[in-house]
């Protein structure tokens, strides 16, 4: 039996705006956002004053409609916004977000990082001790997921200093290019990530040029 098709878009760097955008129209959006912005799901937004310090540091602000608290998205992080039909795969949410931590750790280990792992609930995402890698934010709405995960590759860290990421008191955060000691540029690890996605949810991926095609 032939394996289903899944359409994934490559957009390069875009505003976080954008690949929100983009993700209505594609099963799989890739992007890297071209500028540093602050997001947070359905708990956690800054209060005034917090908000304000974040833009005078040279950071938009955006909500999203994703589950968890605040975080920081920008230049050298792979965003990945899959938008699947779980109904059809049969797979219920709790079991898409371990896929998700799944193609991650398989991507690690392609990249040398062994000791990349997933931690029991309620924490979500790849982690390097008690450092996150991979943090994961998804809605699903009548069984149709959006939004995703965001990867550290050369992210410039010191923009988590700002905020409690994701909530998540006395836990740090890293970068590929942190554990592995080199530069790691998203553009480097969009290849095994594919090859993890359709690994581990049993899919041939199908690029295309642009959101319409």
């Amino acid at each position: 039996m032939s394996r289903a098709a899944v359409r994934v878009l490559r957009l390069g760097a875009v505003p976080y705006a954008e690949a929100l955008r983009v993700q209505e129209r594609c099963s799989v959006v890739l992007s890297e956002p071209a500028q540093p912005v602050y997001t947070w799901g359905l708990r956690g937004a800054p209060g005034a004053a917090a908000a304000a310090a974040l833009r005078a540091r040279g950071a938009a602000l955006v909500a999203a409609r994703r589950g968890g608290h605040i975080t920081f998205h920008g230049p050298g992080q792979l965003l990945a916004f899959p938008v699947l039909d779980l109904r059809r795969r049969r797979l219920p949410l709790r079991a898409y977000v371990t896929g998700l931590e799944a193609l991650v750790l398989r991507l690690c280990r392609r990249l040398g990082l062994s000791a990349a792992r997933a931690l029991p609930p309620p924490f979500t995402g790849v982690w390097m001790g008690d450092s996150k890698l991979c943090a994961i934010g998804v809605h699903c709405g009548n069984h149709i997921t959006s939004h995703g995960l965001a990867l550290n590759c050369c992210t410039d860290l010191t923009w988590f200093d700002h905020i409690v990421p994701c909530g998540l008191e006395g836990k740090g955060v890293t970068s590929l290019s942190h554990e592995l000691g080199q530069h790691v540029a998203v553009n480097h690890v969009l290849e095994p990530f594919l090859d993890s996605f359709q690994e581990v949810f049993d899919c041939t991926l199908v690029s295309l040029e642009e959101p319409g095609d």
